[in-house]
């Protein structure tokens, strides 16, 4: 019954400290380091689990095989966490980009995408007409109808056929995103079946190089450049927005009016304005905010997926690392009976196995995380986005990403040297005696 309690109450202790390992900052686990640090050097039961932990690293080259065991194991678990989170923040990251907050997008009320939102040519001249859109030099309002459809193109990676997104965008487009450039070619000609493709759907896709002849509707569209915008816009193909329409059928409407604002400011008088409005039926969002939304679902996912995917392997990383640390309080069973006879207490110990699984847990999870990096930092993918077609992005191994595989690292060497330690320091002296 005893025992039982002991094993409980550790195990409670064990989940606490964990769960503390998981939700600290970064800056108070330092702090909790610097303070276990100067314990080891200015105080004697400090100086102590320094001499036994050194003790115990020292038997490492003759312990190769378990202590190789616990760090590849970390490093594995390490590196396919931050490789899939580093997914979810190169997705999202591509979207954050897409917005600014001077620019609106507006929508039929209800839609939550593009592709589900629809506005007639009044709703589009009444939304560019609000006094708080921007104008030109010419005094028109620097307003782009666009409308964004789904057609299908081949793969160069797979061969088979994927969405990609086909934007038809108003004459404005250039003054709306000014950051967009032609990185080849030329700009598509209004009323003409001509387009332009983003520099990471010309990687992605066949047939739309420079030059090419793309069907897509069963009309030949010429391509006649390649733009760059640095964002989620990349993945996409650009006409003018009158000729999707006819090519597709959808007469004078359109998915989406985004304008360039005089301000950010002037996003809630331009929001309010647009409510207050008995002929429009729209919602509207700042660019920043709406790519934003779109990302948040895909990349909750990923990480949700990460973390499981991170927990099982976990599981077993684990149990290599009992294992191996059980193999090694076992090998020193006289050493330890030995220290505990001269007078040594149970702390030191505990704490000289903690030590020594640390430093195991570490190395395995800066092995890890520099895999990761290594191969995944901007290492190029595509998914399928909120319109339903093809977004191109590259994975972003951040340094928060690389702290938070650190931290889980430390956290299964922590679980996993916590239950050898606590049986070191139970051992009774005269069970270890009897080795000698």
């Amino acid at each position: 019954m005893r025992k039982a309690l002991f094993v409980l109450g550790a195990s409670i202790a064990a989940a606490l400290l964990i769960l503390l390992g998981v939700l600290l900052p970064w800056w108070l686990m330092g702090a909790a380091v610097a303070a276990f640090a100067i314990w080891l050097g200015a105080t004697r039961a400090g100086r102590r689990t320094g001499s036994i932990a050194a003790a115990g690293m020292a038997t490492l080259p003759q312990r190769l095989g378990g202590a190789s065991v616990v760090v590849v194991g970390i490093a594995g678990v390490v590196g396919v966490l931050v490789a899939l989170l580093a997914m979810g923040q190169g997705f999202q990251s591509t979207l954050h980009a897409t917005g600014s907050d001077d620019t609106a997008i507006v929508l039929r009320a209800g839609s939550l995408t593009e592709v589900n939102s629809g506005l007639d040519e009044n709703s589009v001249t009444l939304i560019g007409n609000e006094p708080q859109v921007m104008r030109d030099a010419s005094g028109r309002p620097i307003a782009s109808p666009e409308l964004l459809v789904a057609v299908s193109l081949t793969k160069k990676s797979t061969g088979l056929a994927a969405n990609a997104a086909l934007r038809g965008v108003g004459p404005e487009v250039w003054a709306l995103r000014r950051h967009v450039k032609i990185i080849a070619g030329r700009r598509f000609r209004t009323g003409m079946r001509e387009l332009i493709v983003g520099k990471s759907a010309a990687r992605e896709f066949l047939q739309v190089s420079i030059g090419s002849t793309v069907t897509l509707n069963g009309q030949p569209w010429k391509v006649v450049g390649e733009f760059a915008s640095g964002d989620a816009h990349d993945s996409e193909l650009w006409a003018d927005t009158n000729v999707v329409a006819t090519t597709f059928h959808r007469g004078s409407s359109v998915s989406s009016v985004t304008v360039r604002l005089k301000s950010p400011k002037q996003f809630d008088a331009f929001k309010a304005a647009l409510a207050s409005d008995p002929q429009l039926k729209v919602e509207a969002h700042t660019t920043r905010a709406y790519y934003a939304d779109q990302a948040k679902g895909l990349t909750k996912l990923i990480r949700i997926l990460g973390s499981i995917v991170a927990a099982i392997m976990g599981v077993g990383a684990v149990a290599g690392a009992l294992n191996s640390m059980y193999a090694a309080v076992s090998a020193r069973t006289r050493e330890i009976a030995t220290l505990r006879a001269i007078g040594f207490r149970g702390a030191p110990v505990v704490a000289s196995v903690m030590i020594e699984t640390m430093v195991l847990a570490l190395a395995g999870g800066v092995l890890g995380a520099g895999v990761a990096w290594l191969l995944f930092d901007n290492y190029t993918a595509s998914t399928m986005g909120a319109n339903f077609s093809e977004v191109v992005f590259q994975f972003r191994v951040t340094p928060g990403l690389l702290g938070s595989g650190l931290r889980w690292a430390l956290v299964i060497g922590f679980l996993g040297g916590l239950f050898p330690a606590l049986r070191a320091a139970r051992m009774p002296v005269t069970e270890g005696l009897r080795e000698l």
